[in-house]
């Protein structure tokens, strides 16, 4: 039986999603450190683990059991990300993250490796090995001796690292010289634009089966209802279709209306997103 990848819904490749990329993609380059925040919700973590093929990559060297057929397309998947994503427990210390990060890097270098496009004799035999970028979610976890951890793991490698937080995190990071020091990037993760909420609910509603008509005054109530509701948390716009479809469909509804959209609401815990 094959291993099953873990789900996180549609992914949407969005304008900020595409200069995740870009802001990976130079921090790996310059091998040097970098910082991502922005609030909850908004896409961060989809991003990072979209980048690293990590909904692919994380069965396998999770469990890491007999291999299979299927892990081939993992292998493949390895050598182009060459990034492994690691989310740390709460109060993250120098020996949680020894106990589960060294095993993934041996695992994730075994995967590279097995793709059958060895490069070790290319780079120097380092702590992360044929990795080229450590993505760390939720970075705010980490104690003191773990990020030192973490620095020291950067010091010693070829490689690039990515710290992922909340608003706030690089002045938390301020106050640990040696590693501020090294951070190349910091790039803020911001909420969804207006242009790409209208994007994405188009796209939804040619899913549900509803043609999204801009002359529509009801149309554009619920698509205004649905934006003023979620402020472009991406997180918040999932929950609130999945609401919103389980509702149309117990009604029996042809169309999505703005009391369908208040009544899905009503079973959300909906804070302020400002």
């Amino acid at each position: 039986m094959s291993r099953q990848t873990r789900r996180t819904g549609t992914f949407l490749v969005t304008r900020e999603h595409k200069r995740f990329v870009e802001f990976a993609n130079a921090v790996r380059r310059n091998a040097t450190i970098g910082l991502c925040h922005g609030r909850a919700g908004v896409g961060k973590t989809l991003s990072a683990r979209r980048y690293a093929n990590w909904d692919l990559i994380e069965p396998l060297i999770t469990t890491w059991g007999r291999r299979e057929d299927s892990d081939k397309k993992v292998y493949a998947a390895s050598s182009r990300a060459r990034t492994l994503f690691y989310t740390p427990p709460v109060g993250g210390s120098i020996s949680a993250l020894r106990k589960d990060i060294q095993p993934f890097i041996m695992r994730l270098c075994v995967c590279i490796d097995s793709y059958g496009n060895p490069k070790w004799a290319e780079r120097p035999l380092t702590p992360l090995g044929l990795i080229e970028l450590v993505i760390i979610d939720e970075a705010e976890r980490l104690t003191m001796t773990g990020l030192e951890f973490l620095r020291d793991q950067f010091d010693r490698s070829d490689a690039g690292l990515i710290l992922i937080g909340m608003p706030g995190i690089e002045k938390r990071m301020s106050k640990y010289p040696q590693l501020y020091s090294r951070i190349g990037f910091v790039h803020e993760y911001p909420p969804l634009s207006k242009d790409e909420m209208q994007f994405v609910l188009q796209r939804q509603w040619r899913k549900w089966g509803f043609g999204q008509d801009d002359a529509d005054f009801t149309d554009d109530r619920v698509a205004a209802a649905i934006i003023r509701l979620t402020a472009g948390n991406f997180r918040l716009l999932q929950r609130l279709f999945m609401q919103i479809e389980r509702i149309a469909r117990i009604n029996e509804m042809a169309a999505i209306t703005e009391d369908v959209v208040e009544a899905a609401a009503q079973t959300l815990v909906i804070g302020n997103a400002n």
